[in-house]
């Protein structure tokens, strides 16, 4: 089977964009990965679209209708906050399996305000608020202090990383905020659930990315080896049955999962890996994490954290973007925007954010239901 190359990628400045529709926001960002590469929507073979807010309205279709109808097929994905990673996913095992040589994979979402909860139509009584909350902060809060119980993790250690991300965000002309928010800002911010307060939640915003990957032969017939981005691992992963209290979800297993199956597809450890984009998608999230993705020992990841190791200039950085919690969470467009931003610094063209010597990176996501994505990236040789 053949290789798998990102030879364009790029996603919009996050935000918000009330007179847009989603297929103009979509469409946006892949004429940007097109440009990127040199390629237009003609060469193009399959498009795989990946939004989760109008899940069952054909928007790839009508992304084509804004930037040229070739009568290529089109998937359209949905799969909670891995969407647009499984979009990715896909338009890879495509060439994986030898049908096409050329595809486009775009992530977009256009998302409201207020508190995420737990899809599904579910019948009888609502267990919201009698058994808990399933509303997302509430969920990722009880994983939180549940890690906080068993291995002494503290308020100060979550806060410290949505200082960290922040930071990094000033670092980011495409993050939606670029703000330094100091430890005592944090910590004193309004609470939404213990220990997550407002500036330790990922950001509701719009925003699309897009990629353009292509086989080994192609990428050497156009020539674009040079800022080419070798896929070494694509994984996607689900829930494994096991005997839980299922009032609460799994935040930790699929990631456990997934991260095993990644690094034996790319024949790399974690030790290899020299930048990380994980699903920060609260502050507790990404502490828990560095441990499910194996970047240390259970029970380590605050040491992780109070050490400055996954900060830009450390051992292993993480979320260098500003993550979700600034850069923003744009369900549909998380995964793809994060494979942008570890393109660009596998590309040494990130900036001033930029991780020196970088050749191999991760990016995860997770959706709660659940479906956890993983892909390993390595810089062309």
């Amino acid at each position: 089977m053949t290789d798998v190359y990102i030879v364009g990628v790029d996603m919009i400045k996050f935000g918000r964009f009330p007179d847009r529709t989603v297929p103009q926001i979509g469409a946006e960002a892949a004429l940007l990965a097109l440009d990127d590469c040199g390629l237009t929507i003609q060469d193009m073979q399959a498009l795989y679209c990946g939004n989760l807010g109008q899940a069952s309205g054909m928007v790839g279709q009508r992304l084509l209708q804004e930037i040229g109808q070739t009568g290529m097929p089109v998937v359209n994905v949905a799969n909670a906050c891995a969407t647009g990673a499984t979009a990715f996913r896909e338009a890879w095992t495509a060439i994986k399996a030898g049908l096409y040589d050329l595809t486009l994979a775009v992530g977009v979402e256009q998302m409201g305000k207020g508190l995420l909860g737990g899809g599904g139509g579910a019948k009888g009584i609502s267990k919201e608020g009698l058994l808990g909350s399933g509303t997302m902060p509430a969920v990722f809060a009880e994983a939180g202090m549940e890690h906080a119980n068993k291995y002494g993790t503290t308020f100060e250690q979550f806060a410290k990383v949505s200082v960290k991300n922040h930071h990094h965000s000033t670092l980011n002309p495409k993050a939606m905020y670029q703000i330094e928010t100091p430890l005592e800002t944090v910590m004193n911010a309004e609470m939404i659930s213990y220990p997550n307060t407002k500036l330790m939640c990922s950001v509701n915003v719009d925003g699309s990315a897009a990629a353009v990957l292509a086989s080994e032969s192609k990428v050497r017939e156009l020539g674009l080896m040079d800022r080419a981005v070798k896929v070494r691992a694509s994984v996607l992963s689900s829930d494994p049955w096991q005997a839980r209290d299922l009032v609460m979800p799994d935040v930790n297993s699929c990631t456990r999962l997934a991260a095993k199956a990644a690094y034996e597809m790319a024949g790399l450890g974690a030790q290899d890996i020299d930048l990380v984009e994980l699903h920060d998608c609260f502050a507790t999230a990404e502490i828990l994490h560095y441990e499910n993705l194996g970047l240390c020992g259970d029970g380590e990841a605050g040491r992780l954290i109070d050490d400055g190791d996954v900060a830009l200039g450390g051992k292993i950085p993480v979320n260098v973007s500003g993550g979700l919690l600034s850069k923003g969470h744009p369900l549909g467009a998380t995964g793809i925007a994060n494979i942008y931003e570890v393109s660009t610094h596998l590309r040494g063209e990130a900036g001033k954010r930029q991780v020196e010597g970088a050749t191999i990176g991760m990016t995860h996501v997770i959706g709660l239901g659940s479906a956890c994505a993983i892909h390993i990236l390595e810089k062309a040789s």
